[in-house]
């Protein structure tokens, strides 16, 4: 049953929601920033960015878009790369 608006319940976990929202966006933004860091520091970035962007593809839609691209954009280039290997 959804509470009516302006009821306590809606009041009460309005909060918690932005909380979450918040806290998501803080873990998704590190993770993506420590994964833009080791395009240039060892580390595994092809792993660690789209993690941070399925996260923050949770509650973003642009990041979303963004995580759809690079599967996109890996899987051509997967594709490329099985098809050049000499035989």
């Amino acid at each position: 049953m959804i509470p009516p608006m302006g009821s306590r319940l809606q009041l009460a976990t309005w909060p918690l929601r932005q909380l979450w929202r918040l806290i998501i966006v803080i873990v998704g933004i590190t993770v993506l920033l420590i994964g833009i860091a080791m395009i240039v520091l060892p580390g595994p970035a092809i792993v660690v960015i789209p993690i941070g962007l399925g996260l923050l593809g949770t509650e973003f839609a642009w990041a979303r878009r963004l995580l759809s691209k690079a599967k996109a954009w890996a899987t051509k280039g997967v594709h490329a790369l099985a098809s050049s290997k000499p035989k």
